[in-house]
């Protein structure tokens, strides 16, 4: 990757370990300091519209969006001013925190930027028996459990596919969730735009309000820090859909899709160049195979928040 446009390097450029997609460096420049995301091409889930991308971020820059500087993008590599901040623990946050999201979604939705494509729809796949039958095969840690739950997949490949969105769609971020947060002086920056395009308004705020009210599993979830990311997008001039599934079958969806990702990942068997390593594909294929059976099971319970 050419970095020269960002001045003479300090020392050399440091991997920041974490990404569940793509992979991430810091470089200390004599003109400051930046991160620099390799993207992963290799086995995207779906194409990357790095110009349209740019130019959302740009005007959320510009419209005072709380994230870090875009710099610079071209097909493989983006590149942000660093910002320093602490991380947002996988915890319900604040009921503050949970507000100026919300505020912050409204100003997002409210931008004026061109984006001549509808949304993402990602192919539903059915293929959990097959691929249930080759992680036993391959000896894969978590096949049985995986095994157990092909019925529930299925469910919710159904689910996902015939639930109605109610509308309206907006462009937007697509993925805020704790680990593409930082609090600042405990105050919300964005990180992480890269998913972001046309997406129906319920499944944007539930599973944005979902992600901020709970810890890693769902015994833990604050009706509270969830209505708070509601009453801040209202505060900030945005006008709440009608209640329904609508509202979690995004994330869900998402949730799915990413699973079944990391699973083709880990029956390969192969380290790859770019993209999460394979340790974390295992432990992203686990949280799936565990996960998603008790996310499906509750979806009545969710849908409570909402009243």
């Amino acid at each position: 990757m050419n970095l020269s446009h960002l001045g003479t390097p300090l020392g050399p450029m440091t991997r920041v370990h974490g990404g569940f997609a793509n992979r991430m460096y810091r470089l200390d420049t004599d003109q400051g300091s930046f991160a620099v995301k390799e993207l992963n091409l290799a086995d995207r889930r779906w194409a990357y519209r790095v110009e349209d991308v740019f130019r959302f971020e740009r005007a959320a820059f510009a419209a005072g969006i709380p994230m870090p500087e875009p710099v610079s993008a071209d097909g493989h590599t983006l590149v942000h001013r660093w910002v320093e901040g602490e991380e947002v623990p996988e915890a319900p946050v604040s009921a503050a925190y949970a507000f100026e999201i919300g505020e912050i979604l409204a100003r997002v939705h409210a931008l004026d930027v061109v984006w001549t494509r509808g949304p993402v729809e990602e192919p539903v796949s059915r293929d959990w028996p097959e691929l249930a039958a080759r992680a036993a095969a391959t000896g894969q840690p978590w096949a049985e459990e995986l095994a157990s739950h092909v019925d529930t997949f299925l469910a919710i490949a159904r689910l996902v596919d015939t639930c109605e969105r109610p509308g309206p769609v907006v462009l937007t971020h697509g993925d805020i969730h704790p680990w593409n947060l930082l609090a600042r002086q405990g105050r919300p920056v964005v990180l992480d735009w890269e998913l972001s395009g046309m997406l129906d308004l319920s499944g944007e705020l539930g599973s944005t309000a979902l992600s901020l009210a709970k810890g890693p599993g769902f015994d833990d979830i604050r009706p509270a820090v969830f209505r708070s990311v509601l009453d801040g997008y209202v505060a900030g001039g945005g006008a709440l859909p009608p209640p329904g599934p609508s509202w979690f079958v995004f994330m869900i969806g998402g949730w799915l899709g990413h699973t079944r990702w990391n699973i083709l990942r880990c029956l390969a068997g192969v380290e790859a160049s770019t993209g999460p390593d394979l340790a974390l594909s295992h432990q992203s294929a686990r949280d799936g195979v565990r996960g998603l059976p008790d996310l499906y099971a509750r979806l009545p319970e969710l849908e409570a928040l909402l009243v």
